[in-house]
């Protein structure tokens, strides 16, 4: 597997500042695809507030055939987060930066960079990265920041 790649950004050090920027894209059916954040608490409960949060973008956006494989990536990098217990906010956005990637984005306050591991057959933990590798096609990456570091993931939208 190929090592994920980084998010460059040459912005300050401020949380809603590393989330890429975005021209508002439309989804094809006329609809305009803005940008969306959400700050959440790290407890077990954001994993699956993350899902609910990518999959209302998703269904504003027309993008409902993406929502198996977005709640996954985002259950996963959120769920990473979680594990981390840091006490500020972690935040989850989505853009999309063409009209033919959505990107889920997750910033927690760890500087502990992810880091996809060979997970053994007999292993109870230790597969997400590689899930998330292999949804995104390797399209995925992280980026470290004076508070802590955000990782991206990009899925691919079918025509």
């Amino acid at each position: 597997m190929s090592p994920p790649a980084l998010l460059p950004t040459d912005r300050d050090d401020h949380p809603r500042q590393h989330l890429p920027a975005a021209e508002d894209v439309s989804s094809g059916g006329g609809k305009t695809s803005v940008p969306a954040t959400v700050c959440l608490p790290y407890r077990p409960e954001s994993v699956a507030a993350s899902r609910r949060f990518v999959c209302a973008k998703l269904r504003e956006w027309g993008l409902d055939a993406l929502a198996d494989e977005a709640s996954l990536v985002v259950s996963e990098l959120t769920t990473n987060s979680v594990k981390t217990g840091c006490q500020t906010r972690m935040m989850v956005a989505v853009r999309r930066p063409t009209d033919r990637i959505f990107r889920i984005l997750v910033s927690d306050g760890s500087c502990a960079m992810p880091v996809m591991v060979d997970a053994g057959f007999q292993a109870t933990s230790g597969r997400g990265l590689a899930l998330v590798h292999s949804l995104t096609q390797g399209r995925w990456g992280a980026r470290r920041l004076s508070f802590g570091k955000i990782v991206h993931a990009d899925l691919a939208i079918a025509r």
